[in-house]
């Protein structure tokens, strides 16, 4: 087993379809000083994917014996099997008959309808052949180069329901200290998931797999997928809240230097702008994973 804070880099694998070959490279790294990663990338033959597995902030319970990097596992693990069973299913579909199996594996321990219960983003990426499927719920984007043109498929409903959230936790002035309007404020936000007008992500209810954003890409012809990045907001941050690179920026720099290069860049903005985070903790884990796409094939 590697050092925790090393990126755990997967050596270039190829998924032969119909069309073309997927080359994919990935790596993934807990914050320095923490031995365990909540994220976890994964590949089943055709099917890539970055789950983010949500913190837990210290002092407040889940109504669960498991923590978020045993469901990231067990998700990627059913993910898997259910890619295997139904390889023509839907992403979306797949995806819950996934979430349902793992409220199985949770046992009679666990109180699933508890707010907290473990949680994690969902990104995935499938090769048909001739064109591409991908799924993105909750804040793991996907960066994708077609057509010659970059762009990024996002989930924002976190993004928007937190919003006023950070302000509250943050504000100066008010009656209660920051720790506890903190406390307020997380409490909220386990209110408004897997709710109408707040946000959707894998927990313990299936039903949140068919909220998530989807699509199918060509991989022939000029609007072709080139290459394609899955991030978790751990990895995305170095665009969306310390702004050095642009989204094809990032593209070119995993491309060239290599998925652990995007890592290590988040590590030194991490350390070098603090000021720029938005979320309370001031490391993440980090996560990507770069599928390219052959130009030659017939």
């Amino acid at each position: 087993m590697r050092p925790p804070t090393t990126s755990v880099a997967a050596e270039a694998t190829r998924v032969v379809g119909a069309a073309r070959t997927m080359r994919v490279r990935s790596a993934s790294a807990p914050p320095p000083g923490r031995p365990v990663n909540e994220d976890l990338v994964f590949r089943f033959g055709p099917l890539v994917g970055v789950l983010d597995g949500a913190t837990v902030p210290e002092g407040f319970d889940t109504g669960c014996v498991h923590g978020p990097s045993w469901y990231v596992r067990h998700l990627a693990a059913r993910l898997g099997l259910a890619e295997a069973i139904r390889p023509t299913a839907t992403l979306m579909s797949n995806l819950a008959a996934a979430i349902l199996a793992v409220r199985s594996d949770h046992g009679d321990e666990c109180d699933l309808d508890h707010p907290g219960t473990p949680s994690s983003t969902v990104c995935l990426l499938r090769d048909g052949g001739d064109h591409l499927d991908y799924l993105v719920l909750c804040d793991s984007p996907l960066v994708l180069e077609a057509g010659g043109r970059v762009s990024v498929v996002t989930d924002d409903r976190l993004d928007a329901a937190m919003a006023e959230l950070r302000a509250t936790a943050a504000a100066p002035t008010g009656p209660a200290d920051r720790a506890t309007r903190f406390r307020q404020a997380v409490a909220v936000q386990r209110k408004r998931m897997n709710r109408t007008h707040g946000y959707w992500v894998a927990a313990a209810d299936p039903d949140a797999a068919f909220h998530a954003v989807t699509g199918t890409l060509p991989l022939r012809g000029p609007g072709a997928v080139r290459r394609a990045a899955l991030l978790s907001d751990g990895a995305s941050a170095v665009v969306e809240q310390f702004g050095l690179l642009d989204w094809a920026g990032l593209l070119d720099v995993v491309s060239a230097d290599g998925p652990g290069a995007l890592v290590d860049r988040v590590r030194a903005a991490e350390r070098d702008h603090p000021d720029r985070l938005r979320r309370h903790k001031p490391a993440d884990d980090a996560s990507v994973v770069l599928c390219e796409f052959d130009t030659d094939a017939p």
